[in-house]
């Protein structure tokens, strides 16, 4: 299966294929693709990227996330199995989404 990668702000694109049970981390690091990281358990949220098409299933309890951003199609790709071709947005910039601002 392939998910492919939208860096927001950005023209850049890439595709990955997973194989198997792979998560979105795991094949971008075989295929040499930077995406931010941290704990790679699903406690941090460094990973987060949005869900654009497609559907991701956690491997594990996504702890980073609350259940608006789960509704929300935010999803942690060092625990996210794809269960067919997906779409992602991906950046830096997306786990700040999840990050309520309190002067708004």
């Amino acid at each position: 299966m392939d998910v492919r990668l939208d860096w927001r702000n950005s023209d850049r694109e890439e595709t990955l294929t997973l194989t198997e049970g792979e998560t979105v981390r795991e094949a971008a690091v075989r295929a040499g693709v930077g995406l931010p990281f941290g704990c790679e358990t699903g406690a941090c949220g460094t990973c987060t990227a949005r869900l654009l098409d497609g559907e991701i299933a956690h491997q594990r309890p996504p702890r980073a996330l609350k259940e608006r951003h789960l509704k929300e199609e935010y999803i942690l790709t060092c625990i996210g199995t794809p269960t067919g071709d997906a779409h992602l947005e991906v950046g830096a910039e997306i786990q700040a989404d999840l990050v309520s601002d309190p002067w708004k």
